[in-house]
């Protein structure tokens, strides 16, 4: 294959994949606008968001399966045109119900895209230049979700929250020529779906998420929803399972990929790293925008240099990746990565500019040293007729991880928040003296309206930057519990005539 043609088959596939993964973030900060629109409250408007999350989650896995029946240009093609459909009949959408069926189908549609483009990577570069087209390709899937809220919020002030729909349709049809001329085709094949397979893996993933999105809210494992949605989902994860190592059976996907030891190792660190990754993306624009007050514009902007420093530090990586042990790259990241969010523990409300990115760039620089080697660790040591369907997987523990990673990050903010109000309103009476101290160059007393509400609020910001803090800290102590699994990585160097130890190892 040509370099040429290679280049032209990496910008389609890096264009479907910002395309895909910006549309998980970009939507975000428009959601109160739509829910305004659509006449919904703030637990229905939700959906939106969780109905594309559940349909995506469920349809990742299945890359592999309709690659084998469809051939993967056509899949791709066709995964392209749906996506961009139902995106543009989400943005003409006139009520919730119909945004919310939309997003069902453009998540199934969308799915595909970045274990697709993942797997044409894979396939069409030489081991030795893997790390290189990774760390491409890895920009896109990084820098989208970075810069969604950014992209988000400026349409949705300049223009239309209808816009956060319509900006995917001038990237999908240039994807789509990009990919109809370039992207090399795969034999079809007979494979029958599994319906008994895919029925487990949806409940399974269906519960996850519910459990996800309402432990908050219901009380975790004290609700009796919570509680039943946890079985229905191990009970599902352990009859998917056990029916997809049934010899002589139909498999949705094989679950043998999992005997590799690197494909394993890596998608488990990734995980871990959808953790750190979307829980630091949620907490920094809540502290920003709850507690500096900053604009939605502005915290997006505050926050790009992390998305500009990955790429850069994405496309060094993919250069010494054949040169280094993928685990120096990978612990020196995590170790980046832990720093600058540890300096995100510093925060107080009196900081400036500066105090706020200067974590957010040493940060930036170890998440983009972590995603390329890990990425290209994954698919060392497979077949390369198994990549889609490992593609799949991996993505599927990426997004996984994220869901995780957000529930539990959100979790702890809540609980040390209320641990805080607690605990710093106990020391607040109406006739103390350090409350009257307080209050006495406003010239108020403890026991009128206004300074009551203005010693509600000290006490609200207060204990909220002390959830924060909670945060942050689980967040940094996340990417700690990487550092023993890096050990399980190959140590050799990914490319040339090291490339086989890497399995062995």
């Amino acid at each position: 294959m040509s370099p040429r043609q290679r280049l032209l088959i990496t910008i389609a596939v890096m264009a479907t994949t910002v395309m895909q993964v910006l549309d998980t973030t970009i939507v975000n900060v428009a959601l109160p606008h739509m829910q305004g629109q659509l006449e919904a409250t703030p637990d229905q408007i939700t959906w939106v968001l969780t109905s594309y999350l559940v349909a995506s989650a469920i349809f990742m896995p299945l890359t592999g399966f309709f690659t084998d029946r469809l051939g993967r240009r056509r899949y791709l093609l066709i995964s392209i045109f749906g996506f961009v459909a139902f995106s543009a009949l989400c943005g003409l959408a006139m009520s919730l119900r119909q945004i919310v069926v939309f997003r069902l189908l453009q998540g199934a549609f969308g799915a595909s895209l970045v274990p697709l483009s993942q797997a044409i990577l894979v396939s069409v570069y030489p081991i030795e230049e893997r790390g290189r087209a990774m760390a491409i390709w890895g920009i896109g899937v990084m820098i989208g979700p970075i810069l969604g809220p950014t992209l988000g919020g400026y349409l949705t002030e300049v223009l239309s929250w209808r816009w956060t729909f319509f900006i995917n349709l001038p990237v999908g049809i240039l994807s789509y020529v990009l990919a109809l001329t370039s992207v090399p085709d795969t034999p079809r094949g007979k494979r029958d779906m599994d319906w008994e397979g895919l029925i487990y893996l949806g409940l399974s993933i269906g519960a996850l998420q519910f459990l996800l999105d309402r432990g908050n809210e219901y009380g975790w494992l004290g609700s009796m929803r919570i509680q039943l949605a946890a079985v229905v989902a191990l009970a599902s994860l352990g009859a998917f399972s056990v029916h997809s190592l049934t010899p002589g059976g139909r498999r949705l996907f094989d679950l043998r990929i999992l005997a590799d030891r690197n494909f394993t190792v890596a998608s488990l660190l990734l995980a871990i790293f959808g953790l750190g990754m979307y829980g630091s993306m949620v907490m920094q624009p809540l502290f920003l925008e709850e507690l500096l007050h900053y604009p939605t514009l502005t915290t997006g902007l505050v926050m790009a240099p992390r998305g500009i420093v990955s790429a850069v530090s994405m496309l060094i990586v993919g250069r010494l990746i054949t040169r280094m042990s993928p685990r120096v790259l990978i612990t020196t990241g995590i170790l980046l990565s832990g720093v600058g969010t540890w300096g995100m523990t510093r925060y107080d409300l009196h900081i400036n500019e500066w105090d706020v990115i200067w974590p957010v760039l040493i940060q930036g620089l170890g998440l983009g040293m972590i995603y390329v080697p890990l990425s290209t660790v994954a698919f060392a040591s497979l077949p390369r007729e198994s990549a889609s369907e490992a593609a799949g997987l991996f993505s599927l523990m990426r997004t996984v991880g994220s869901s995780i990673g957000i529930s539990l990050v959100t979790a702890v903010f809540i609980r040390h928040g209320q641990i805080a109000w607690n605990a710093i309103g106990g020391h607040i009476t109406a006739f103390g003296t350090a409350t009257a101290a307080y209050l006495a160059p406003l010239h108020l007393l403890p026991q009128t309206p206004e300074g009551a509400a203005i010693l509600t609020g000290t006490l609200n910001r207060q204990s909220q930057m002390v959830a924060f803090d909670a945060a942050f800290w689980f967040i940094a102590l996340s990417f700690a519990t990487m550092l023993p699994f890096v050990l399980l990585v190959g140590k050799h160097r990914l490319g040339g005539e090291t490339t086989p130890a890497v399995a062995a190892d």
